[in-house]
């Protein structure tokens, strides 16, 4: 390749500022000056030797520079841009959204030779005026271009990567891939609703669009999953990495003057919703992380909807838990909420006899019972989606899955499991880490994993209650009636006793109350909580202090949230038993080695 410049490359680009993706470009060959990093992009001046013009350079090409493809004085190749205006003054910012280096720095900053003539007056022959109407102009201009080109004058469309804070005009053409519920909250500003979309371009680039009030309750209705529209006037800023679904550089606020429109008889090339699904057994990795997941599997149970009270609000929200199982002879609970609990829940529980394959996008992964998941707002659930990873699962169910011994993730998980070895060994420590730390967990809660032993129980304590056989809510006697719960609005003829307790453990460094709650509570006990209770209903009850003994000084890992509590006007340190596991003791001795080797080092 020549080591040159397109001649009049600004020209060209200045008199085309927005070029649509579907036209050919001409050659446009700069020259990069003054490459400088700005966050996670980088800003240089192009030169064509005669002008110069201020850049950016796209976030996806940053890995360019990094590889030294692209260099200051170096010459890249331009096949994609946008033009944008500097608020508030008077320049133009090239936005580079696809570009290939063709050459490494030159010796120099490229200039052209502007050569000095004595200019004389030049006469050239009257050339004859034709006059043509605006009409005629246009016509001819529109049959001279071919009609992909026609159809683009009508209408330009940006590339989701070409987006940035500081664009004018722009409109967008993107698949709706994700759609959350609509969400209503109160502050000290007032009430309001809210709901966020997930849209994705013909690139596969994704963005995530907000709207509030007046906006929510007008576009709401109008976006559906799968569709294809146009969308202008809106506004974008940085994305908070916090809350951020997507790959994407911003974030999309659509308000109650944003355009949007249904692209309606155009081919839908547009991406449909992408799946990345993780393996049952690979789960553990995921528990309490921001991270959200997808799943599949065939669906073995479906329990009735039950109504949870929300903390927050004091709401009552429908939850329905289904447990699906995959390939890895694994199964794990999923929690439908609200909507999802409901409508498509219902249809799980119809179909449920048929163990219908279910394809789960963005799930929340959990400690609860070891390991489970949890839908959130922007969740999507597809029932025998048509696709390769639905029908490989379908033939496994068929051939032998519905004939295997399944087994719970949660109840599976070990320190010797590659799934679940992050969640209780990348933060193992002592007893005494935790008491002699008492802020530990004042901003939000904190994990952490430990070995330990019971060493104490107060025998005298209240240590379970009566339970709700469907939901696990407290009830309350009613006489000669049964008992009342009023998570389910009924009343039961029967319940059952879970436990709910608080022991002392020790390890080498010291001692800590825990509390345990039902299974967990169970696994340290030995016995369910209805069986402790008949021991203990004995007129000697030997066999309920004899249980409690045996008890005592068994190791076991623990998965323990730290948070605090406030008692007496008094803030307390709270530790809660989330897992219980047998203790691995080769997987132990490995660790035990890696620590050893880590202090000789």
């Amino acid at each position: 390749m020549a080591k040159t410049v397109s001649p009049g490359a600004i020209s060209s680009i200045m008199s085309n500022p927005n070029p649509d993706s579907s036209a050919v470009l001409p050659e446009i060959v700069v020259q990069v000056l003054d490459l400088k990093p700005a966050g996670n992009r980088y800003t240089f001046n192009v030169s064509d030797g005669k002008s110069k013009l201020k850049a950016i350079l796209q976030s996806s090409l940053s890995s360019e520079v990094v590889n030294g493809n692209i260099q200051s004085l170096g010459l890249i190749r331009v096949t994609d841009y946008t033009l944008n205006d500097i608020p508030n003054k008077n320049e133009k910012y090239l936005i580079v959204t696809k570009c290939e280096a063709v050459s490494p720095p030159l010796e120099a900053e490229y200039k052209v030779e502007v050569k000095s003539e004595n200019a004389g007056i030049v006469l050239k022959p009257k050339q004859e005026v034709i006059t043509k109407s605006a009409a005629q102009i246009i016509h001819e201009q529109n049959r001279n271009v071919a009609p992909a080109a026609r159809m683009s004058m009508t209408r330009r469309v940006h590339p989701l990567a070409s987006l940035n804070p500081y664009q004018g005009n722009w409109t967008i053409k993107v698949r709706l891939t994700s759609k959350g519920t609509m969400r209503h909250y109160k502050n000290a500003r007032g009430e309001g609703c809210v709901f966020n979309v997930e849209l994705t371009d013909e690139d596969g680039t994704q963005i995530q669009a907000t709207m509030f009030n007046e906006a929510a309750r007008k576009f709401f209705d109008m976006f559906e999953m799968g569709k294809v529209y146009y969308i202008s006037k809106g506004s974008l800023k940085v994305a908070n990495k916090q809350f951020k679904t997507v790959q994407n550089d911003y974030e999309m606020t659509l308000n109650e003057n944003s355009l949007v429109e249904e692209a309606v008889n155009e081919v839908a090339f547009i991406p449909e919703t992408k799946f990345n699904f993780i393996p049952i057994d690979q789960l553990g990795p995921y528990v309490q992380q921001k991270e959200l997941i997808d799943v599949i599997g065939v669906v073995q149970n479906v329990s009735p909807t039950m109504s949870i009270r929300r903390k927050i609000d004091n709401e009552t929200v429908p939850k329905r838990d289904i447990t699906i199982a995959d390939d890895t002879k694994k199964t794990v609970v999923v929690s439908l909420w609200g909507g999802l609990a409901t409508d498509l829940g219902q249809k799980l529980l119809d179909m449920a006899d048929d163990s219908p394959v279910v394809a789960i996008k963005s799930l929340r992964v959990s400690d609860f019972q070891g390991v489970s998941l949890s839908t959130v707002s922007k969740s999507i659930v597809e029932i025998n989606p048509d696709s390769p990873d639905s029908q490989k699962l379908k033939s496994w169910y068929s051939s032998e899955g519905k004939e295997t011994s399944m087994q719970s993730l949660g109840s599976t998980l070990s320190p010797s499991m590659k799934s679940g070895g992050r969640s209780l060994y990348a933060d193992r420590v002592t007893l005494d880490h935790i008491t002699s730390n008492p802020s530990l967990g004042e901003d939000k809660p904190v994990f952490y994993s430990t070995r330990a032993c019971m060493s104490l129980i107060k025998t005298d304590q209240t240590m379970y209650y009566r339970a709700c056989k469907t939901c696990n809510k407290k009830v309350t006697e009613e006489y000669g009636s049964g008992y009342w719960c009023q998570a389910c609005q009924k009343t039961e003829s029967d319940c059952s006793l879970r436990y709910i307790l608080s022991a002392k453990f020790s390890d080498a460094s010291g001692g800590a109350w825990f509390s345990l709650f039902s299974d967990e509570a169970e696994k340290i006990i030995g016995c369910p909580a209805d069986e402790l209770d008949k021991m203990k209903s004995q007129d000697d009850a030997s066999d309920y202090q004899t249980q409690l003994k045996k008890a005592t000084w068994v190791p076991h890992v623990f998965r323990l949230m730290v948070a605090p509590r406030e008692y007496n006007n008094e803030k307390r340190q709270r530790i809660t038993v989330k897992s219980v596991n047998p203790v691995d003791f080769a997987a132990e001795s490995k660790l035990l080695l890696q620590e050893i080797s880590s202090m000789k080092a």
